[in-house]
């Protein structure tokens, strides 16, 4: 399918992006991406290893002529550290796009969506490509698009939870307020979630415990990438409308 996502002048061609972390070894994470399909990996600069290139490194098992590498900034809980990981990663050469995180609690993960707000101005005006996760909320996806971000990446659900899209409302709403790419994050943990996200008309899905914590995150990392790719088709071949009850499937008219 011709349907290329384009953030920035930047083109991707799989609509399901996937996260590094959690699983049991690097092996495992170069198999499940490979299996998923995805040509975007997101590994978290504070917590893996990527610039030290004198020990044992992701890249090592991750082609960057193969796959962009999104860095994030995961495990930030103030402004500050978020700017401080955003520009180590671009001054390692690693990338401009940056995955903006401000965590604001610890038991929850939920975002900082006042720091983030923040964030995203300053990282924006120093040239990076912003892609701010944030809540499900339409207000302030709005004033991230307004600060500068290139892409909202709204929470289907808390990170980890596996719960899928607790509220579809918001997220149609997201979709319906902003002009920039919407990109669910956090929350899948199956792939009929991945796939409802798209059938709403999200442009993209990033995944990472969803497949990382399954029994068999190859078999999953596939099944997502099948899930997402149904889900953007049947969005975009128009679903049928809702109806109380019952039509025929075969017309009546003109029989005996």
């Amino acid at each position: 399918m011709d349907d290329k996502l384009v953030i920035k002048g930047i083109g991707f061609q799989s609509r399901l992006w996937v996260g590094t972390g959690k699983y049991k070894d690097f092996t495992e994470t170069k198999n499940a991406i490979e299996a998923s399909g995805s040509d975007v990996v997101t590994v978290a600069v504070r917590r893996v290893n990527i610039i030290d290139r004198k020990s044992e490194n992701l890249l090592d098992y991750i082609d960057p002529n193969k796959y962009k590498i999104l860095p994030n900034t995961a495990g930030c809980y103030t402004v500050e550290d978020a700017l401080r990981y955003s520009r180590l990663a671009r001054e390692a050469g690693i990338s401009d796009l940056i995955k903006l995180e401000v965590i604001g609690d610890e038991k929850t993960l939920f975002p900082d969506t006042c720091g983030l707000l923040k964030a995203t101005e300053i990282l924006a005006k120093e040239g990076f490509i912003v892609l701010p996760y944030t809540n499900d909320d339409p207000v302030m996806a709005k004033r991230l698009e307004d600060a500068g971000a290139a892409a909202v990446m709204p929470l289907g659900a808390p990170i980890g939870s596996g719960l899928g899209l607790r509220n579809p409302y918001n997220i149609k709403i997201i979709l319906e307020t902003v002009k920039l790419p919407v990109i669910v994050d956090a929350g899948v943990g199956t792939a009929s979630d991945a796939a409802i996200a798209m059938e709403l008309g999200c442009d993209a899905v990033l995944i990472n415990t969803g497949i990382a914590g399954a029994k068999d995150p190859v078999s999953m990392a596939a099944a997502m990438k099948h899930a997402v790719f149904a889900g953007r088709l049947a969005y975009k071949a128009g679903r049928i409308p809702k109806k109380l009850y019952a039509t025929a499937s075969s017309p009546i008219e003109g029989m005996l």
